[in-house]
């Protein structure tokens, strides 16, 4: 099968191959925009404070480039070494439970969230939980 090539698709391909443009590659831009529509961050190993000051930079900064939801992970704490400190509950993990309650109670990181739901097994289940960003105004 093979075509003759005309002389006007000949002339414009050597005007192109002279010029100095280029393509834009639209794989790249593809790319781009999938990766802000979801990010994923992970606080296993973090100190409490840490992992608060991480997951409010996180939220304000995903708001602003436009980032529609986080997955954030925190661990079940089942390896947390809760058990030497009596006022600590054997049975709740420390991140868990503290960092949607600093969310929740942060006036300023709840005005761009819409919604924070548990995680679906295959991110994380109750390890993990969802944030969904408000659009950016």
């Amino acid at each position: 099968m093979k075509k003759k090539i005309s002389d006007k698709d000949k002339k414009d391909w050597e005007n192109f191959l002279s010029s100095k443009g280029s393509l834009p590659n639209k794989d790249l831009e593809l790319n781009i925009k999938k990766e802000i529509s979801t990010k994923k961050i992970d606080l296993h190993g973090y100190s409490l404070e840490d992992a608060n000051k991480k997951i409010e930079k996180v939220i304000i900064d995903s708001h602003k480039i436009g980032v529609k939801k986080i997955i954030v992970i925190t661990g079940k704490g089942l390896h947390s070494d809760n058990s030497k400190d009596p006022y600590r509950s054997k049975d709740l993990g420390i991140l868990k439970n503290s960092v949607p309650d600093f969310i929740q109670n942060n006036k300023n990181l709840m005005s761009l969230i819409q919604d924070i739901e548990v995680a679906k097994i295959y991110d994380g289940g109750e390890g993990a939980f969802y944030i969904y960003l408000k659009k950016k105004l």
